[in-house]
């Protein structure tokens, strides 16, 4: 498979981030797919626990100056870029003084996770829609990772469903067994209802826990990709009974033939 456009947001990207199984796996299939001939871009949240100066982030003046609406107020999104040494790969960073200059990701120093998460969510995948417009690129794949990334697309099935930058884009989501602990704030509902958005599904989200929203992620998604080996029964079960197309769990080190034909033979095949 090669030729292709292939967006990947991500919550996590080695070098930018420590090593996971998020942040090594998107490291490993972009570098891959890039090598192959296939026109790829990263975008991932500038947290303020990335140093800027070693990874030498600047600012994209084209991309940034536009505010974003979140429950109601004005944001202004900036947009920043790194590159990956030695793989070619440019990342996008979505940055906000308000949600993203904190020295922290997702708690503060007492371990208590951040009320804000809710907004910072949807501000990283309003930023991340918007900028790829600006940079009138269409993506035939979109393949997310990461809570943070969950619900771009439910935005781009209902808030950009008439935009033909993602009209006719596939979208893969990996999913993983690493719960936040509690849930996010319980009026995130009534802020991506503000934005116009409206389907029963939203509805999971009246209980904003991690599982819920990989849940509502999942169900505007075309397919998913078990980052883990084991998942809750809850979450097979959602999979089974929703006839989800999933793609069983492979380790790091065989991902990069098995999702290039995942995505050739399943994603831009099979899924009308």
């Amino acid at each position: 498979m090669t030729g292709k456009r292939i967006l990947y947001v991500s919550s996590d990207l080695f070098p930018f981030s420590s090593e996971n199984a998020i942040s090594l796996s998107v490291f490993k299939v972009t570098k891959f797919m890039q090598t192959i001939g296939n026109d790829v871009r990263i975008f991932m949240p500038r947290f303020g626990v990335i140093n800027e100066r070693r990874h030498q982030l600047h600012e994209v003046i084209r991309l940034s100056g536009m505010n974003l609406i979140i429950n109601d107020i004005d944001q202004p999104l900036l947009i920043k870029v790194a590159s990956i040494p030695d793989a070619k790969l440019q990342v996008y960073f979505i940055d906000n003084e308000e949600y993203f200059k904190r020295k922290a990701i997702y708690e503060d120093e007492n371990g208590i996770f951040f009320h804000d998460n809710d907004e910072r969510a949807l501000f990283f995948t309003k930023g991340v829609l918007e900028a790829v417009k600006k940079l009138n690129w269409i993506p035939d794949i979109i393949h997310i990772y990461g809570w943070i990334s969950s619900l771009i697309p439910l935005y781009i099935k209902k808030f950009y469903k008439n935009d033909p930058i993602y009209h006719n884009a596939k979208i893969v989501v990996s999913i993983y067994n690493k719960p936040f602990k509690g849930s996010l704030n319980e009026d995130l509902i009534k802020k991506i209802k503000f934005d116009g958005i409206k389907s029963k599904k939203i509805k999971l989200l009246e209980n904003p826990n991690y599982f819920n929203l990989i849940k509502l992620c999942m169900d505007f998604s075309d397919a998913i990709i078990k980052g883990d080996l084991f998942f809750p029964k809850e979450i097979e079960d959602y999979i089974k009974n929703n006839k989800l197309l999933v793609l069983k769990y492979y380790p790091v080190e065989k991902i990069e033939t098995v999702y290039q034909q995942f995505y050739k033979e399943t994603v831009l095949e099979k899924i009308d």
